[in-house]
């Protein structure tokens, strides 16, 4: 396993070890001693989700205002753009996103931190896309940014009109939304 830091120290991309041959591959997803020696956290995983969506489906900018979730990311098919925000107040990046492509062939893993914003958007015909959590989905403290506020700036890579939730529509500006202040 290989670890790739970000523009954002605490937002990692991971990188499994793959085995193939002409059958097919082998990797773990996830082991958590590797995990711990190669990034000095121990994640307490308590939920696992997958979701399917089509071409242009950008999911996000999700996250919980109690209750928050740490997230390891994957993509077993299709592609997608990965993006973490940083939402905690007294963090240096506040406000700051990082990215990065996941895809069925790269297999690379994106881990977003307890106090960041969360979203994707699929860039393949449909992409099935599984993460794990640090903590069960919450409703009452479910949470959302605006995919596009140009205070954020992400360089989200499409020129189509993303297909957006009623929710993600109506999603705040950072500089109106519920943020971390004691993460």
């Amino acid at each position: 396993m290989q670890v790739i830091k970000t523009n954002i120290p605490d937002v990692l991309i991971i990188e499994p070890q793959v085995y193939g041959d002409d059958r097919g591959f082998f990797l773990e997803s996830f082991n958590e001693k590797d995990f711990f020696e190669k990034t000095g956290l121990s994640p307490k995983f308590v939920q696992d989700n997958h979701s399917r969506s089509i071409k242009n489906v950008l999911r996000g900018l999700h996250y919980q205002i109690q209750q928050p979730q740490g997230k390891l990311v994957r993509v077993v098919i299709g592609e997608v753009f990965d993006v973490a925000v940083d939402l905690r107040k007294s963090s240096p990046t506040f406000g700051a996103w990082s990215g990065c492509l996941l895809s069925a062939e790269n297999k690379r893993q994106f881990w977003v931190p307890e106090g960041f914003a969360h979203g994707f958007l699929v860039l393949s015909e449909s992409a099935d896309f599984l993460y794990k959590t640090t903590n069960y989905y919450a409703p009452q403290y479910d949470r959302t940014l605006f995919w596009n506020d140009p205070e954020i700036g992400i360089d989200w890579p499409t020129e189509a009109v993303p297909m957006l939730s009623d929710k993600d529509q109506k999603a705040p500006l950072l500089k109106q939304a519920e943020v971390f202040i004691d993460l």
